[in-house]
């Protein structure tokens, strides 16, 4: 009986599901860094322009990007032909 306990507690602790992580990218901010790290890599979107987050990035495993989410991107035109 005490087997199958051990077996059914084990099976609910590798079933039960992960924390979730918060919002990568904030929707306020056009340009993101990414960094590296021997702690685990991380994103950054605090950065108004591609100079600012390569001055912040300068010397530093990390790179710049652009924000996928910006709220405020301009939406892609279609053209009718």
């Amino acid at each position: 009986m005490r087997t199958l306990a051990w077996m059914v507690l084990g099976a609910a602790i590798a079933l039960a599901p992960a924390e979730a992580t918060a919002q990568t990218y904030d929707p306020s901010y056009p340009i993101c860094m990414q960094v590296y790290g021997r702690g685990g890599n991380y994103i950054t979107c605090s950065y108004t322009s591609m100079s600012q987050c390569k001055f912040s990035a300068s010397g530093r495993a990390a790179q710049c990007l652009v924000n996928p989410y910006y709220a405020n991107a301009y939406p892609r035109r279609r053209f009718a032909y």
